[in-house]
């Protein structure tokens, strides 16, 4: 089968499109013939092999794994222990290695695709969707009738995170750039505001949650804006990540929320089987619906991760799989 692999680190010219062998599930596993894939932060970060204490785990001269995570298609063979899927269902769920034609990923990592999603809008949902429905509802407890600010409202998680808070029944400020505001009004929001034309932290109007997806501000900005018992949910990192400034995202929050009773909780999603079937069922209810920027296929996945690397790209970039 066609895969996409790493041959070493560095740019997006290190990936290369090969054949390899097509793999067999284990007893708990589902073997997918992939429609389509979605590129999240972690693949261009593991292409980087930075900050170096990454590739402890992720290998020395190059990732041991191969790239995508993200993935919708059609199930081919089941292992023997598997229940809830059989042969021809149509899934979408987290798979390691999902930029190939075949990947195999436990039953508990998938769920069925709604029948009025595609695959490319399903592919697109897992990572992303989890963090911002897991930032809003878990770590924010995005009440309704609460006040929500989305930071980076226009990238990957932060246009579900503008669909999910209004579903949670929130009122929804999205801050995005001046050639998205227009797209993020359309996800929703009650207000959007143009940080190139605003700064939203010196504004008057406080919030109960905030999630920041970009990591654009000082963690101390958002204290003159969330209210004095408000939350502050934190997924976004800096786009070229040292160990001093992940050290620095990392305790600052620790930091701010013991100095008064506004909390700020940095946090990575956690895949499991009933959020994703609550995406589902979200997108079932034409409550949410994932935004597609580009899409390229699967022999053009490196030109597909260099513009997501460029920070240009919007919402979500889609890898197609003929």
């Amino acid at each position: 089968m066609k895969s996409i692999v790493y041959s070493a680190y560095g740019s997006a010219d290190v990936l290369k499109l090969v054949d390899i062998e097509k793999p067999t599930p284990t007893d708990d596993q589902v073997l997918v013939k992939i429609h389509a894939a979605s590129i999240n932060a972690p693949d261009w970060r593991f292409l980087s092999g930075r900050p170096y204490v990454m590739r402890l785990m992720l290998g020395f001269r190059k990732p041991k794994i191969r790239p995508g995570t993200d993935m919708a298609g059609v199930v081919e063979a089941v292992g023997k222990t598997v229940t809830q899927f059989k042969p021809g269902d149509a899934v979408f769920g987290v798979c390691r290695g999902s930029f190939a034609e075949y990947g195999c990923a436990k039953e508990t990592r998938l769920v069925a695709k709604p029948h009025n999603v595609t695959f490319e809008e399903a592919a697109a949902t897992p990572i992303c969707g989890l963090t911002a429905l897991q930032g809003l509802r878990d770590k924010g407890h995005l009440q309704p009738g609460q006040r929500v600010l989305i930071n980076g409202a226009s990238g990957g998680v932060g246009t579900f995170s503008v669909q999910i808070a209004k579903a949670l029944g929130a009122n929804v400020t999205a801050v995005c750039s001046t050639k998205n505001v227009d797209m993020v009004r359309s996800l929703g929001a009650d207000r959007v505001i143009d940080y190139t034309e605003t700064d939203f932290t010196k504004e008057t109007q406080t919030y109960d949650v905030i999630l920041d997806n970009a990591a654009s501000r000082p963690f101390s900005d958002y204290r003159r804006i969330l209210k004095p018992d408000g939350i502050c949910a934190i997924a976004g990192g800096p786009h070229n990540m040292t160990i001093p400034l992940l050290m620095k995202h990392i305790l600052t929050p620790l930091l701010l929320s013991r100095a008064g009773k506004q909390k700020f909780i940095t946090f990575i999603a956690k895949v499991n089987q009933a959020d994703l079937a609550t995406l589902a069922q979200l997108m079932a209810a034409g409550k949410l619906k994932p935004a597609i920027d580009r899409r390229y296929p699967l022999g053009e996945t490196a030109e597909a991760m260099r513009y997501v690397d460029t920070g240009h790209a919007r919402a979500k970039v889609v890898v197609t799989v003929p």
